[in-house]
């Protein structure tokens, strides 16, 4: 097999750094490399070889990966690769890639050399045009599954300052290959047209945004902590629940009670409606404000005067998007051990375009609701956020702010708390999915092609 296939193990070739990974695939002889990034036991070796020729022979892509087997035989799934994945570092090929290597050379040349921590992303990426990677969804190698679940390190290593030298590094790479692909935009300064005169329409000028549903347990701290805002501006509360079958109906009632004037109650008029949607409904009420900001039910303000600070931001910058930072605390609000997450890698320079690579926009996140009536909310219950705020900052101004606005809380009860295997495969490609939508609608802005 080996006169066919030559494997690459990760933990003897650094193939992360530029130098080493051209050089080792200058070298190579054979008709196509396996990175293998875990030892693996290849299941039938005749199997194997017939596969590859049949995939990456036939259908003439570059690469192709495959479900396997756990030590139990468990066959373990993998998420289809699109365009939008390969954007994105990090994603989840399991223990190994096979690579034809007359493509893994041509795309070689393009490398930076003077990576050391993201080589392979960047080879990744150069493989786009030359027919991409394909899955093979039948498990073609056994490898024992990690123990525990690190989703929270790995879904949020973009915004971990000990990871920050090789976000820089894979920034770098992903501007040259938009430049590449004619998909890199130019810093955007533009603000919404007519925002002051925009603004004088809206009876409220900010409305706190929250979906909810079945939240009994938290709803209450999150709308007290909207409703005991200081601003010296009109505001409200608008609260989408979404056919809660617990008692977060009666919580929210009992709020409206102490804050009449405040908390605005939607029900959705069926069942139909994700995150997303609800979203949707609440930005075209009609006592929606001009500024929308978010609030997940299980949240909260990190103190009086966000609104405030949020509302004055927003008219000084007149832009379409405005994102806080957060710190993250336990169920009881008291911060973790761990620093601000500010989003740091926004940058107003490149910031729209690093946000096609990596998982998220930072939160608080508000709107200019002129803007988003206009943009629109997809009507999932992952990424729903992310979709907009990629549309948005490929068009407008998205501004910052660093200080601490938002307590997020890491508990049992968050809708992303350890999701499923199968449920990270999901969100994953929903992601991908928009991601790769983005960059096709980017293509159209530069060059004017429909």
């Amino acid at each position: 097999m080996e006169k066919l296939i030559a494997f690459a193990y990760s933990d003897l070739i650094d193939i992360n750094n530029g130098e080493v990974l051209r050089e080792y695939i200058r070298k190579v002889k054979q008709k196509y490399i396996a990175f293998c990034f875990k030892r693996i036991q290849i299941i039938s070796e005749k199997d194997f070889e017939a596969v590859i020729n049949r995939t990456i022979g036939i259908n003439m892509c570059a690469g192709i990966y495959s479900y396997f087997n756990s030590a139990d035989g468990k066959v373990v799934r993998l998420q289809d690769y699109t365009i939008g994945s390969a954007l994105r570092d990090g994603f989840d090929f399991g223990g190994m890639l096979v690579v034809n290597t007359e493509y893994a050379k041509e795309a070689s040349f393009s490398v930076m050399p003077t990576a050391k921590k993201a080589a392979f992303y960047d080879l990744l990426l150069r493989l786009i045009p030359l027919g991409g990677i394909k899955i093979v969804p039948e498990p073609l190698y056994i490898m024992p599954e990690e123990k525990g679940n690190d989703f929270e390190t790995k879904n949020f290593a973009y915004v971990d300052p000990r990871n920050r030298e090789y976000q820089q590094e894979c920034e770098t790479i992903f501007k040259v290959v938009l430049e590449d692909m004619g998909a890199l935009l130019p810093p955007i300064t533009k603000s919404p047209k007519g925002f002051a005169q925009e603004v004088k329409k809206f009876k409220n000028l900010v409305s706190v945004i929250i979906p909810v549903k079945n939240r009994e347990s938290t709803i209450e701290t999150a709308l007290r902590s909207a409703a005991e805002q200081k601003t010296d501006f009109p505001y409200n509360i608008i609260v989408v629940d979404n056919h809660s079958t617990d008692r977060t109906a009666d919580v929210i009632a009992k709020m409206q009670g102490l804050y009449p004037d405040n908390i605005v109650r939607i029900v959705p008029d069926n069942i139909g409606f994700g995150i997303g949607g609800c979203w949707n409904l609440a930005i075209d009420h009609p006592e929606c404000g001009a500024f929308a900001v978010q609030l997940d039910s299980d949240d909260g303000y990190s103190h009086e005067n966000v609104l405030q600070v949020i509302a004055d931001k927003f008219r000084k910058e007149k832009c379409a998007m405005l994102v806080g930072s957060y710190q993250l605390t336990n169920a009881d609000f008291e911060p973790l051990d761990v620093p601000p997450i500010t989003h740091s890698e926004y940058t107003p320079e490149n910031g729209h375009n690093n946000l096609l690579r990596v998982n998220g926009v930072g939160a608080p996140r508000c709107f200019f609701t002129p803007v988003i009536r206009q943009i629109r909310f997809p009507n999932v219950s992952y990424g729903e956020d992310y979709a907009v705020a990629l549309h948005i900052s490929g068009e407008y101004k998205v501004s910052r702010i660093f200080d601490v606005l938002y307590n997020c809380r890491r508990w049992s009860g968050n809708s992303d708390a350890n999701p499923s295997h199968e449920a990270q495969i999901q969100n994953n490609y929903v992601k991908d999915l928009f991601r790769e939508r983005e960059l096709s609608r980017r293509y159209t802005l530069i060059n004017g092609e429909e």
